[in-house]
């Protein structure tokens, strides 16, 4: 679990975080498309692909192909320039990509610092115990969870939501499988359906809001799209699951010193980096980073008044002996920010590295451009973004999404919300599309598996298309509006 609930933290991280615009559509001077070098680079990262999809299998940590493929990409184009006389221009593309990468590097810091303190606080264990106490019956939980993930996911995220509603679910389900198995397919497509209509929701739909693509509130005309692609499955999955009680389980869990001043602070942060963005046009990194300020002066302030607050607690319980009390002196325990950022995934930051660093460097060489006109040119916009949304089942949706802003089509916003819509909720389909779904793969083995989502893939895809559907009737107005 420890492992799961770290990548949780890491991809929570990374859906707070802000990517420059500046960082896409980079194209080098010479045309490495049809050369035995791009040959090369092509198939070393999709070989580096195909091993990080394999990390579960292969027990190789993902950011490890990545680096190797992204050094080596880098320094082939190194080469071939260095050989044209234009060493500078290969220097200058590598420390302009590496100086956007570094500005996420210090969102991810901040955002899986405060989440590590929000879990160390203990908040989520607090919500998990409330819904377990309220004994619902079968019926009740997969709604309520469903619901739960399709709202908490646009604030946090959709791995985070999805990791904690399957803890609740395993803790009142015990042994039912069938149960558990509905039960997380609805959470994964709740997840993945709700972090679709929020900036904040999605890696991909910040990209998309910091790219300059779509405005802030525009990602709200994707609320009804998206609950149409949670509510299609959830409703016919909802006729299989039978209506009685679990056993009731009780758990107590109180909540450590500060936990709700650090959620306040937490939200302070997120609001300072926006208005960073949107009123001071300064890069949102600066109010994060501001933020971690915040958390450090109320760590200070914890660990200043920590003898305080234990000598109040202590002597209230000496005087009244109530047993809450005792456990509200075992929440004043002391807070160190540092040992939160100690905590973050380090394999998931290298793994963005590689994957940024690699993706840039073949759209330098002129492979993103190229696919633009292969795809949007001779497709069309509309049937590419549904079929990159499906294709983002099997590949993670992150990489799909940065090599669109790579290739910067010249789309409609009706256009670039439709593939932060199908890229956000396509990897639904398939329990190894999203890191939700493999992440509760982990989280519930043996009772939520590959084959029992794909069983109900067909249903899935049903939501796939309502969203969709509804997204090119009720936005028709926005296929027509341009930057």
């Amino acid at each position: 679990m420890s492992n799961l609930h770290s990548r949780a933290l890491a991809f929570l991280g990374i859906c707070l975080c802000l990517i420059s615009p500046a960082a896409f559509a980079v194209t080098g001077n010479i045309d490495l498309t049809h050369s035995g070098i791009g040959y090369f680079t092509l198939v070393l990262f999709s070989i580096a692909y195909i091993i990080v999809m394999l990390e579960e299998k292969l027990h190789l940590r993902k950011s490890k192909p990545v680096l190797v493929a992204a050094g080596i990409i880098w320094m082939t184009i190194g080469w071939v320039y260095t050989q044209a006389g234009l060493s500078h221009e290969a220097e200058a593309a590598f420390r302009h990509t590496l100086l956007e990468f570094a500005e996420l590097l210090l969102f991810l810091l901040v955002a899986m610092t405060y989440i590590n303190a929000l879990e160390e606080r203990r908040v989520f264990d607090v919500l998990r115990a409330w819904m377990v106490r309220k004994g619902f019956n079968y019926k009740s939980l997969f709604w309520i969870t469903g619901f739960l993930s399709f709202f908490i996911s646009p604030i946090a995220d959709n791995l985070t939501t999805a990791l904690l509603m399957c803890a609740v679910i395993l803790k009142v389900a015990g042994n039912d499988k069938r149960f558990i198995n509905l039960c997380c397919i609805n959470v994964v497509v709740a997840a993945n359906a709700g972090g679709a209509f929020s900036p904040f929701g999605d890696i991909t739909t910040l990209m998309v809001w910091q790219a300059g693509e779509v405005a802030f509130q525009e990602f709200l005309t994707l609320f009804i799209p998206a609950l149409a692609n949670f509510l299609v499955p959830a409703a016919i999955m909802s006729f299989f699951i039978e209506n009685r009680k679990p056993d009731s389980v009780v758990e107590e869990v109180e909540l450590k010193r500060g936990a709700m001043r650090i959620l306040g602070l937490f939200l302070l942060t997120i609001t300072t980096a926006v208005l960073c963005h949107l009123l001071l046009n300064l890069p949102p990194v600066l109010g994060m980073m501001t933020g971690l300020g915040y958390l450090q002066f109320f760590g200070y302030f914890l660990r200043q008044t920590l003898p305080g607050s234990l000598a109040r607690k202590r002597a209230y319980y000496e005087r009244t002996g109530d047993p809450k009390a005792l456990a509200r002196l075992g929440s004043v325990v002391p807070f160190d920010v540092f040992s939160r950022v100690a905590r973050a995934e380090w394999d998931t930051l290298l793994f963005f590295y590689g994957v940024v660093m690699c993706v840039g460097g073949l759209g330098y060489m002129g492979y993103l451009a190229f696919m633009s006109e292969l795809l949007y040119t001779g497709f069309g916009a509309t049937q590419t973004n549904i079929i990159l949304g499906l294709a983002s089942a099997v590949i993670d949706n992150i990489p799909v999404m940065f090599a669109v802003l790579t290739m910067s089509p010249d789309m409609s916003h009706g256009h670039w919300l439709l593939i932060t819509l199908t890229a956000g909720t396509g990897g639904s389909l398939l329990s190894i599309g999203s890191a939700a779904g493999v992440a509760l793969m982990g989280q519930a083995r043996g009772n939520y598996t590959f084959m029992g989502h794909l069983k109900w893939m067909p249903v899935i895809a049903l939501g796939y298309a309502a969203g969709v559907i509804l997204h090119l009737w009720l936005n028709a107005d926005l296929f027509h509006i341009y930057n």
